[in-house]
């Protein structure tokens, strides 16, 4: 193995890959990051056995070749260089040597043969989506799935698509709040599956995704994500996901419209005042009755004070008064792609 390969390429692969590096493993081979060449790429592969992430880049192939490397002790070498890096391995010492300019360094590692087999995407059968679509339907349901590892069903994004439909359901709670989305396709869903993604996987995904069409598969108890350049695959969390649909309200008694930055900077601003009494902000919805329809939230605590504000806003139904976690309100409102908000009561 040898090859030449430019100072920020290696960087960012390097970025991306140690994102599914497990430094505190009890196999040592999980710490390190895999090298090898690929058709005229390096690919570069991290896993933590429960989640795997793969980079190729391009680089200047002179012998075929594998080893794995210390993911920090490379990442950190290879962020203090600036120029072109030359690198040759040792297999019978397991060593890597990288020139660079006037440095030279040699880096112990491990065979490769000791590094866990990575699966491999089903090309021919996956589910192709458009990136950004993935990555914003991903951003607008993670921020709902539960931290709690006691209760592993709802630390994770439920998944489902019936065969031949052109949509995809993405839906997550906690036990406090729910949200779901559905992502319209280009293609239809060739079988059905219904599955639960680890959520912080999930979130991995948006992070490195572009704006390339992604391939979905799914097998053995695993889901991968396919592009040209990054590949991420996750084990399925086994379970049932609890059916949310009887959770969510058929009919409403108030139905308020208005701008969602004007609800965002009244949301910042009841946050300030919220914080020493748990966050929790009122809403009291006016309709228009002789005067303007209108919104007023507020927050307060004894130790900082209080405010309201009232936000211009179309009411229809009844007056409505409640009190929420106002944290809850500003992560859905920071998502939303849409100028407009309806608050159904």
């Amino acid at each position: 193995m040898k090859f030449t390969i430019l100072q920020e390429n290696l960087a960012r692969a390097l970025s991306i890959v140690s994102r599914a590096v497990a430094p505190r493993s009890t196999l040592p081979v999980l710490a390190n990051i895999l090298l090898t060449t690929d058709n005229g790429r390096l690919r570069l592969s991290a896993t933590n056995l429960e989640q795997g992430i793969t980079c190729w880049v391009s680089a200047q192939v002179e012998e075929e070749g594998s080893i794995t490397i210390p993911a920090k002790t490379l990442c950190d070498l290879v962020n203090t260089l600036n120029d072109r890096i030359n690198a040759t391995p040792d297999p019978k010492t397991a060593t890597l040597k990288l020139v660079s300019g006037n440095s030279k360094t040699n880096i112990k590692g491990i065979d490769a043969a000791e590094f866990p087999p990575m699966p491999k995407p089903d090309l021919a059968g996956g589910l192709a989506i458009k990136g950004a679509d993935l990555k914003e339907a991903i951003k607008q349901v993670a921020f709902a799935a539960s931290s709690d590892e006691s209760r592993p069903i709802l630390t994770g994004i439920h998944l489902t698509g019936s065969e031949n439909a052109l949509a995809l359901a993405f839906e997550a709670a906690d036990g406090f709040r729910l949200s779901r989305r559905t992502l319209t396709l280009d293609q239809p869903v060739q079988a059905a599956f219904n599955i639960i993604v680890p959520a912080k996987a999930m979130l991995e995904l948006a992070s490195i995704l572009g704006t390339d069409h992604v391939l979905v598969t799914i097998s053995a108890g695993t889901i991968i994500f396919h592009t040209e350049e990054v590949e991420l695959a996750s084990q399925i969390i086994e379970g049932t996901y609890p059916d949310l649909t009887p959770i969510i309200p058929k009919v409403c008694h108030t139905r308020v419209a208005l701008s969602v930055q004007a609800l965002q900077v009244a949301t910042r601003q009841a946050e300030i005042f919220a914080r020493e009494a748990s966050y929790i902000a009122k809403l009291h919805a006016t309709p228009a009755n002789g005067t303007a329809a209108k919104l007023e939230m507020s927050g307060q605590s004894p130790e900082t004070g209080q405010m309201q504000t009232a936000l211009e806003v179309s009411i229809e139904g009844q007056e409505q008064e409640l009190a929420l976690n106002v944290r809850y309100l500003a992560q859905v409102l920071s998502v939303m792609k849409t100028p407009n908000v309806a608050l159904e009561i």
